[in-house]
């Protein structure tokens, strides 16, 4: 990173403090919590000097022995009621897979790595809700049949951007902000 703190954070500078981040988790210098708490600071750092104090207290991590950013991720539920809400850390492409069951996902709270992240919704005999945080734009590129597609709110606003792909048959797909007609308990 460069030594001018005014200068805007790259997506590769918030990876090598995430890298720091994984590796003092990894070591048992930070707690899941802690490290979720820092990275999420990190990938809403919008200038490098918004990154330093994220890491001040960690020691560096060597070139290659950095632990990969979570790029992609599998949530699934066959035959029941899968549920992932509150404080946890989705990844840039985050694979939703439902059949004959219900998959509840919540990213009002989750941490999420980056400016753009995708979910790959595919729903199969089955219902999926996404909740996503009140200021993401959302874009749906899936398809659906004999099912339902419902992306509510309209777009955020400086959030981040959430894409929705993948297929759903005879099954729905919802994706909403904030809780309104349905429980997440």
């Amino acid at each position: 990173m460069t030594d001018d703190p005014a200068l805007r954070a790259s997506d590769a500078d918030r990876d090598r403090v995430a890298a720091v981040l994984g590796e003092a988790l990894a070591t048992g210098r930070l707690t899941s919590l802690e490290h979720a708490d820092r990275l999420e600071a990190a990938y809403t750092a919008k200038t490098v000097g918004e990154l330093v104090p994220v890491t001040r207290d960690l020691p560096d991590v060597a070139a290659g022995s950095a632990p990969a950013v979570i790029e992609q991720q599998t949530i699934s539920s066959t035959f029941s009621k899968v549920i992932r809400k509150g404080r946890w850390v989705a990844s840039r492409h985050t694979r939703l897979d439902a059949t004959f069951g219900a998959l509840i996902i919540d990213l009002s709270d989750a941490v999420l790595p980056g400016r753009e992240i995708t979910i790959e919704a595919d729903a199969k005999f089955s219902k999926m809700i996404v909740r996503v945080p009140d200021n993401a734009h959302v874009i749906d590129e899936g398809s659906s049949m004999f099912g339902k597609r419902n992306v509510s709110g309209g777009s955020g606003g400086d959030g981040p951007l959430i894409r929705i792909t993948g297929k759903s048959m005879f099954a729905k797909l919802i994706v909403t902000r904030g809780v309104s007609d349905w429980n997440l308990a």
